[in-house]
């Protein structure tokens, strides 16, 4: 297990779990906001793109109330992503994370505030974080509002950064600087 806090529990994806990421990135509804509808994953895709040997990206479940709900992972952002948000490469230690409620039924119950700010407060305490990014797109103003509520702020915007649905969508560069 990664961490605890409160009913919420966040532990480093396992195997067992490929049907559960089949079943959330299968369903229209979550794939509005991940990846996209246009985009469903089967097995094989998430076998494939959840459990390579990328020991760059940390994969989690998230378990709310003893029920896996949603993922989450994090990274120390790359020299390459560094320079399209405009970071130097030798700027302070930056974090970016991504994450997702994938029962749908979990939605609007205030579990992904309780998420982000736990991933804060980890990857400060715990990765030395001095700054922690994500680039959700703008049109996604559900989740803009939870990340405010956990201190991110918007710092530029990013046009046309994610293909999504069949074209490239604007996001914004949030930022937790801590």
């Amino acid at each position: 297990m990664l961490f605890q806090k409160g009913n919420l529990k966040v532990r480093e994806i396992q195997l067992k779990d490929s049907a559960l990421l089949v079943k959330w990135l299968s369903d229209p509804k979550v794939l509005t906001y991940y990846e996209g509808r246009d985009n469903p994953f089967n097995l094989h895709k998430v076998n494939e793109h959840f459990f390579d040997d990328d020991q760059q990206v940390t994969r989690c479940i998230v378990e709310f109330d003893g029920v896996s709900v949603g993922y989450i992972q994090f990274y120390q952002v790359d020299e390459e992503t560094r320079i399209v948000y405009g970071y130097s490469p030798n700027e302070e230690r930056i974090y970016g994370m991504d994450q997702f409620i994938g029962e749908v039924e979990y939605w609007n119950r205030g579990i992904g505030q309780i998420l982000v700010s736990s991933m804060v407060e980890y990857l400060i305490k715990e990765k030395r974080a001095e700054k922690i990014v994500m680039d959700p797109q703008t049109w996604n103003e559900r989740a803009i509002r939870c990340y405010e509520k956990c201190g991110f702020e918007k710092v530029k915007l990013l046009p046309k950064n994610e293909f999504h649905e069949g074209e490239y969508r604007d996001c914004w560069l949030i930022e937790y600087y801590k």
